[in-house]
């Protein structure tokens, strides 16, 4: 059996950051259908639902009997609320397999900064450079990441 890496061979800025989580940009069907064979079970996505996309991802994702989790992050809006759903996600399935995506990986690293910080315990400076790993090329999307992040571990 392929490991969920394995199954998403191809993908975008493919990243296995944690055992449990596989971060990169839009998978096609195909990957999807691979991914679940390679015991996914949560696919994580920050799409915005009105961009194009090659297939009804959310549909195809149910049918394959995973949980689909869309969180969309419009760069130059994004809030605290979404980092707030995304952090409750990744912990929530903590124990599970995760493909966590966006069409690049960008939007994924700024976003995963606070897990990674907060969570996992890893250094602001490691949270960015594996962040950057994993797609983040936008400035503000790193910021509003640690921004969120250091907020989060004072309170």
């Amino acid at each position: 059996m392929q490991s969920p890496f394995q199954a998403a061979a191809g993908v975008t800025n493919l990243c296995q950051v944690l055992p449990n989580l596989i971060t990169g940009g839009q998978p096609t069907a195909a990957h999807l259908e691979a991914l679940k064979a390679a015991g996914v079970t949560v696919i994580l996505d920050t799409r915005d639902p009105m961009e194009p996309r090659p297939f009804d991802e959310p549909s195809l994702v149910r049918q394959l009997g995973m949980a689909y989790i869309n969180v969309p992050i419009v760069t130059g809006r994004q809030t605290d609320a979404e980092l707030d759903q995304i952090v409750a996600a990744l912990r929530e399935a903590r124990e599970q397999q995760v493909f966590f995506h966006c069409a690049s990986g960008n939007r994924v690293g700024g976003a995963l900064i606070p897990y990674l910080m907060l969570d996992v315990g890893m250094e602001e400076e490691d949270a960015v450079s594996e962040a950057m790993r994993v797609g983040m090329r936008s400035a503000e999307l790193m910021e509003w990441g640690l921004t969120y992040a250091r907020r989060q571990s004072l309170g």
